[in-house]
């Protein structure tokens, strides 16, 4: 498994080099936003997302749109190469994680701020979603900022039943818990996170196919503190919860928090796919 360090590395090498190869015609003033989406055979989905960040709101705010493909062997990769700044794709014959995926946008990324959405998942408000990003961009040099963000998460309101209200409703205000007492959590529907701060921790450990955005949390919170603001609110698919229910679901993601906490690894050893 590679080490942070590793991975820290790799990220800023890889960095460096895009830059590089970009060049004075991608030149960028003030404050700037990457917005990943790590994707995987998503095609029913994806667009939906894409859709949120059109090429005038991305002008607007000073932001890059970048997928990272995993791989996918149906019509995502097209569908991102209509939508996005820069496709990523992952070409090797094992499956890629999610860690991975997510690492390999960032590495791809020229912004100071760091966001990073499924892409099964939506801002409630696109345009208030990036009016806060861009303010929260602005902010990078302050001395006493979040070093990263957990944003609240829902079901859309067409799609939402009286069990989805009951459960992120909790579930919200449970991460927001844990970040007060130190312990370091942020849901990955959508993370948040300066550049500066995500070199800093590693980034995501390549080796996890599950609790990954759990884990690098932890390891933020030991660098400042993690914020929450009411402006990021997402809208994730609720896909997952009607296939297993939310029982099951909360105790898997348990399984590998707890896993994580105490063994370093996930308990998982492969996300299963559900579209």
């Amino acid at each position: 498994m590679p080490t942070n360090d590793a991975v820290h590395e790799a990220l800023q090498t890889e960095t460096s080099a895009r830059a590089a190869t970009r060049g004075a015609n991608s030149a960028v003033a003030g404050p700037f936003i990457s917005i990943i989406i790590p994707a995987l055979n998503e095609e029913k989905l994806i667009k939906r997302t894409l859709a949120c960040f059109p090429p005038e709101l991305r002008q607007r705010y000073g932001m890059e749109l970048i997928v990272s493909d995993g791989g996918s062997s149906d019509a995502t990769p097209q569908i991102a190469e209509h939508h996005a700044d820069v496709v990523a794709r992952h070409t090797e014959p094992r499956r890629q994680t999610i860690a991975e995926g997510r690492n390999r946008g960032a590495a791809c990324a020229r912004g100071n701020l760091l966001v990073f959405i499924n892409a099964d998942t939506v801002p409630k408000n696109p345009q208030e979603f990036l009016r806060t990003l861009r303010q929260l961009a602005g902010n990078a040099s302050a001395s006493n900022r979040c070093v990263a963000y957990a944003c609240p998460v829902e079901i859309a309101p067409e799609e939402r039943r009286l069990s989805d209200r009951l459960f992120h409703g909790f579930f919200n205000r449970y991460v927001h818990f844990l970040n007060l007492i130190g312990l370091g959590m942020g849901r990955g529907e959508c993370q948040v996170i300066y550049r500066e701060a995500f070199l800093t921790a590693g980034g995501y450990d390549n080796a996890m196919v599950a609790g990954e955005d759990f884990d690098l949390y932890k390891r933020l919170r030991r660098l400042g503190t993690i914020g929450h603001r009411a402006e990021l609110m997402v809208h994730e698919s609720p896909r997952r919860f009607r296939r297993y229910g939310y029982l099951r679901v909360l105790w898997e993601w348990t399984l590998n928090a707890l896993s994580v906490i105490f063994s370093g690894k996930a308990v998982a050893k492969e996300w299963e796919q559900i579209r």
